[in-house]
């Protein structure tokens, strides 16, 4: 399915994604239920020949759009999508918006321009740089609620926002931006992928990023990417577990913020880290959320079973997404409550399968080191569950 755009509508403004813990290209914002990332042709034709099996899996597919670049009077970089011609209400974009606020406040932190993407390396890789408050933003572990209201004052002065937000989707605006900037001209039509935002539900999504499999370059990659590759997973738990951690962030109750940690801190754990860190994501800063564990493993068992099914797939560099709410939900009358929870797979620009377009690679069978992945994380789950 191709969406069409209306070039002669007003353009569409999109949001930086403030829910995006992992991964390099941007994530952004086109709607409450709608996110939008940069077309990559080998997942588009993943979602348009996705298994019947694998859609409650995976964010629901709504089409392609163009998106351009867009500077504003003050000097103000923006990308604006072309609306859909479907028949939608007016689309509006609210000036109480949090993420337009931060985006425009690191903007005029900055100068209006995107910053060098060198300023928005991890802090372990930019350790000689100034930091700027842009900067202050990507530090590996953020504890944001002091540093949130002074970057979402709205022109009125009133915070837009008394919550926090993940910093990891404004780093990877920020150098998408850049990278459009030096390589294209502004008025440059890109092709964008639109997705279900898997989050739009939760009040507070709490969300694990996890990168499956034993193997993360595709068969496309060149020897340099394919060594380097290999040295990550070699170097971590996706060697050992056939995962490691991309990303994450943690509704803190206690405090009323979220605990982030990024793709950095994923690297470095070890076996015994990356249990440790998984009884993090469960805990809300107050309590282990123990009744998520049989829902969550429930979910985990029931992809296991689709993956086994899939013949010739290979989902090499794709993530795992586990999401649940932390706003914990009011128990009934009767005692009980509904825990609502989520696994959702995402990333398939290096997926490849029998019948996919123009591949010289074939496999046989199911994914053995994205279900090795999977078994692990249902046996270490498992065990938090028993208390071992």
């Amino acid at each position: 399915m191709v969406v069409q755009d209306n070039v002669d509508a007003p353009g569409v403004p999109l949001e930086p994604f403030l829910h995006q813990v992992g991964g390099h290209l941007s994530v952004m914002r086109y709607d409450e239920h709608t996110v939008c990332k940069p077309l990559i042709s080998r997942e588009q034709r993943f979602y348009e020949s996705l298994p019947l099996a694998m859609k409650r899996f995976t964010p629901q597919y709504k089409g392609t759009i163009t998106v351009h670049l867009q500077k504003d009077s003050r000097g103000r970089l923006s990308l604006v999508a072309n609306p859909l011609t479907e028949n939608r209400g007016p689309f509006t974009v609210s000036t109480e918006s949090a993420a337009v606020a931060i985006w425009q406040t690191l903007q005029q932190t900055t100068g209006g321009s995107a910053l060098p993407l060198a300023q928005w390396q991890h802090p372990q890789r930019a350790h000689s740089l100034k930091e700027s408050p842009a900067t202050a933003l990507l530090r590996s572990e953020l504890h944001l609620k002091a540093q949130v209201p002074s970057l979402v004052e709205d022109a009125n002065g009133n915070l837009t926002e008394k919550g926090s937000f993940n910093p990891w989707g404004l780093h990877c605006h920020q150098a998408h931006l850049s990278r459009l900037c030096a390589e294209y001209p502004e008025n440059k039509r890109h092709r964008f992928l639109l997705l279900e935002n898997v989050v739009s539900q939760y009040k507070h999504p709490c969300i694990l990023d996890l990168k499956m499999g034993t193997r993360q370059h595709g068969d496309d990659a060149s020897e340099e990417k394919k060594a380097r590759h290999m040295r990550k997973c070699a170097q971590s738990t996706s060697a050992h577990l056939g995962m490691r951690i991309c990303g994450m962030q943690v509704y803190q109750t206690d405090k009323k913020h979220f605990l982030c940690k990024d793709k950095y801190f994923g690297r470095k754990l070890s076996v015994e880290g990356f249990r440790q860190a998984l009884y993090q994501f469960l805990h809300d800063g107050t309590r282990f959320r123990m009744e998520l564990l049989e829902p969550i493993q429930h979910q985990l068992q029931a992809l296991l079973s689709v993956i086994r099914s899939q013949s010739s797939y290979r989902f090499y560099s794709s993530s795992l997404l586990i999401i649940y709410d932390g706003q914990e939900t009011p128990q009934t009358p009767h005692g009980s409550s509904v825990i609502k929870v989520d696994v959702r797979m995402i990333d398939f620009a290096h997926t490849t399968y029998k019948g996919s377009w123009n591949e010289h690679t074939t496999y046989d069978g199911p994914d053995p080191g994205y279900i090795f992945g999977l078994e692990n994380l249902i046996q270490i789950l498992q065990r938090i569950h028993e208390g071992q």
